[in-house]
């Protein structure tokens, strides 16, 4: 049985909430290091993928923050190279009839 060390846990999506405002920081990262460009698109920001730009690391993976209001969930996907694609680790999956598939769902 192998243990990997704390240092190789990537978290998918980080909440980190702010106390003196309504809204929580959202981390996402998403490690795909054959890609050029990666979005994460979303009821929070009307689905713009140049909106969501998330930034390469040196290590393929591909990160960013955003401040979405809490008390709230919301539909999401990545947009890898022009691929759609769901987040494993969301907190759960909705059906979207206009996209006829699933998107991941974060709540905040």
């Amino acid at each position: 049985m192998s243990h990997k060390s704390k240092n190789e846990i990537v978290m998918p999506i980080k909440k980190q909430f702010v106390k003196s405002k309504p809204v929580c920081k959202v981390t996402f990262s998403i490690e795909a290091k054959e890609a050029t460009q990666v979005s994460v698109i979303g009821d929070f920001n009307n689905w713009n993928a140049e909106e969501g730009t998330l930034s390469k690391l040196k290590n393929g993976t591909f990160k960013g923050v955003f401040d979405l209001d809490k008390d709230a969930a919301y539909e999401f996907k990545y947009l890898i190279d022009g691929e759609y694609v769901n987040e494993s680790e969301a907190d759960s999956f909705k059906w979207n009839e206009f996209a006829g598939t699933e998107n991941s769902v974060l709540e905040v």
